[in-house]
């Protein structure tokens, strides 16, 4: 991105040729100039005759105005995060080291079923979102990638604060969320895996995936998690085993999930194959959808925590105790938000809350784990 001197006009050519995967050398050639005059536009060092501009947007798929903008405190050059939905521009944005980045509103990634408001509303490239918060709040906001339902509470508890600070919970799975951590998507990680012959499942994933990292640990909370069953557990399943039985319908989650992780151990201790699971390969993307199949007679069992299946009036199958943890790179913990959220969780009246939810428990809850 460039600015061109004097004139208020921000080009974001460069931007748009990359994503689009052209060459500077190739663009030149589709519209007719030499490359020296594509590098010239991309630098701000001229501002092109309107026969080029058009010729630049109609070879891009976009606008003029997507390549050259109108600096504007009303606008930001954002990076989007995920698939956009073109029929709801609406996204929340963040700030995380100088990059704006916007996150589309699908319902797929919310933490509940509720319409949240947006910071931001998207241009038709994707590239530029009209803002709808002030720069200030979204230098503030932290966002918390991870599938514990609990982290909305943090996020309230930290709007409470009175402090100009917000965590935006997006759901992802574990390893989802490390790798957008990795990718500088987010200030916060939420992962819950479970341990395996004496190893620390969250420690091992945070090692593996964020090899060249430098960064902390901190304890969440412990909840329990298993399977999602009808009222009254009417196929009275009891462990992983009893999946297998043909008339139970299951529904899984998607490969990175913890849960799925955890079913794929229990399952292989058992010796049965994954074939004799009715629906091993059906995948809901969160605990709600799949609760809500159980409650609409669609499945019979799908995986969860014990705090979904209270909220939906379903029975549960417990399958594990495990703890979940916030992962924090070092140059974030200074962030407001971040340093917000990290004090919330050392508050009692937070860990009161977060104890009274089935089958959470908070005496870990805001303790260091590791630093990396």
């Amino acid at each position: 991105m460039s600015k061109f001197k004097d004139s208020g006009i921000i080009c974001r050519l460069k931007e748009i040729r990359n994503k689009k995967k052209i060459t500077q050398t190739k663009l030149a050639k589709l519209v007719g100039v030499k490359r020296q005059a594509i590098y010239d536009l991309e630098a701000g060092r001229y501002l092109p005759n309107t026969s080029i501009a058009l010729k630049l947007a109609k070879i891009l798929n976009c606008s003029v105005e997507d390549i050259f903008v109108e600096e504007s405190m009303d606008s930001q050059p954002v990076v989007l995060v995920d698939d956009h939905d073109t029929m709801d521009p609406r996204v929340r944005l963040a700030k995380i080291r100088n990059i704006v980045y916007a996150y589309p509103l699908l319902r797929d990634f919310s933490m509940g079923d509720e319409m949240k408001a947006a910071d931001g509303l998207l241009s038709p490239c994707n590239t530029m979102a009209t803002m709808l918060n002030s720069n200030d709040y979204l230098k503030n906001t932290a966002v918390l990638l991870g599938c514990d339902p609990a982290f909305s509470i943090l996020g309230h508890h930290v709007q409470k604060t009175g402090i100009d600070a917000d965590v935006y919970c997006r759901f992802a799975s574990s390893k989802k969320s490390l790798t957008q951590l990795a990718k500088g998507q987010a200030h916060l990680a939420g992962i819950h895996m479970h341990d395996k012959g004496g190893i620390d499942g969250n420690q091992e994933l945070t090692e593996k995936l964020l090899k060249n990292f430098k960064g902390v640990l901190v304890a969440f909370s412990f909840f329990e998690e298993g399977l999602l069953v009808a009222k009254g557990n009417p196929f009275d399943i009891r462990k992983p085993e009893d999946l297998a039985q043909k008339q139970i319908r299951f529904v899984n989650r998607e490969k990175g999930a913890a849960l799925r992780h955890l079913l794929d151990d229990l399952v292989c201790e058992s010796d049965i194959p994954f074939s004799e699971i009715n629906g091993y390969d059906n995948i809901v993307l969160n605990h709600s959808q799949g609760a809500q199949k159980i409650l609409h007679g669609v499945c019979d069992a799908a995986l969860g925590l014990k705090a979904v299946a209270t909220a939906f009036n379903l029975g549960f199958v417990p399958l594990s105790r495990v703890r979940c943890d916030l992962v924090i790179p070092w140059d974030l913990l200074d962030h407001t938000g971040v340093k917000t959220a990290l004090d919330t969780l050392q508050k009692q009246s937070f860990k009161n809350e977060l104890s009274s939810i089935p089958g959470y428990d908070s005496s870990c809850t805001g303790k260091i784990i590791k630093e990396f």
